[in-house]
């Protein structure tokens, strides 16, 4: 979920939908409420860690995390060096998620169909927006917090492809986090300077408020989720099948990348890397070798999930 959550176009949520969690998560979120805070400041923590569903979260959590500094790495190189063979891959995994949760979905009556099209509407809509320019203003970047971690909560709607279009993908998930590790690294060694630095102060201040909109976002967005799930279960889900369907258009493997630009020059991120606005999206050419290889890679995504379904059925029996 950690590496998905960071991949612009990609939903850690989807993740979750497919190996069959994602309402565990919701409700185990759910839990961390007025409760939960009285056996926190009680100092009955036990009863907090059993209450909240302790142990799920905290795999959920350090498996995200884990993965966002290490797998989600890997997935940047291969990003770097083989961009249209991983987004195939990507597209192949989300027409098998999309075929995964349709096929035992049954109930398509008239409100479900157009909860599905309003779905697929929004995912494709979001697809096609323009990004914003960077704010760092910290109401903003609390409000990046609760708008970014949508991609753990809602299936095909993808936090980060969000950030870029709130303008503050870099601000928050390159730049601020480079300056944690390389503050945390500075820690370790015992330097303690970074805290007199104006510049790393801010970004952790930054990072801290990011941090905090996300923790709040996660607990409101799981609540309001739990609750419409639980009394418009069959809209809900149909709702999520389309956001999944629309999210196609985000992750299309042919498609040409478009730089954010001012007054004429490239804008940058720390690492002097292009900052990717949108893409612009084309038909392949299907005389090109590259072309069916990227086919490949769209069914070797297929089969991952109808092996996952596969997998999850005989278990099942």
């Amino acid at each position: 979920m950690g590496a998905a959550n960071k991949v612009p176009g990609v939903s850690g949520g989807t993740v979750s939908f497919v190996l069959n969690f994602y309402e565990e998560l919701i409700y185990s979120f759910r839990k961390i409420n007025l409760k939960a805070f009285k056996f926190l400041l009680g100092g009955r923590f036990k009863s907090f860690f059993q209450y909240v569903n302790g142990p799920f979260l905290l795999l959920i959590m350090g498996g995200s995390v884990f993965s966002f500094f290490s797998i989600s790495l890997v997935l940047d190189y291969f990003l770097l060096h083989y961009e249209l063979y991983v987004w195939s891959w990507f597209f192949g995994m989300i027409i098998g998620s999309v075929f995964y949760i349709g096929k035992g979905f049954g109930d398509w009556n008239f409100k479900n169909i157009i909860s599905l099209i309003i779905g697929v509407s929004i995912g494709i809509g979001i697809s096609f927006l323009t990004p914003a320019k960077e704010n760092d203003n910290l109401w903003f970047v609390f409000l990046c917090g609760i708008i970014g971690v949508s991609g753990m909560t809602l299936p095909g709607l993808s936090g980060s492809f969000i950030l870029i279009l709130l303008g503050n993908y870099v601000l928050l998930l390159v730049d601020s986090v480079n300056v944690l590790f390389g503050v945390v690294t500075d820690i370790l060694s015992g330097n303690f300077a970074a805290f007199k630095d104006a510049v790393k102060v801010r970004y952790l201040k930054i990072l801290v408020v990011f941090a905090g909109g996300s923790l709040f976002g996660l607990v409101s967005i799981s609540h309001v989720l739990g609750y419409v799930l639980k009394r418009w279960n069959h809209i809900v889900i149909a709702l999520i099948i389309g956001f999944i369907t629309g999210s196609l258009g985000i992750v299309w493997p042919w498609k040409k990348t478009i730089f954010l630009k001012e007054n004429g020059t490239f804008l940058l991120d720390s690492k002097q890397n292009k900052i990717v606005a949108n893409y612009e999206r084309f038909i392949p050419d299907f005389s090109s070798l590259e072309t069916w290889f990227a086919i490949f890679y769209i069914l070797v995504g297929l089969g991952l999930i109808l092996a996952l379904d596969f997998y999850g059925s005989r278990k099942k029996k």
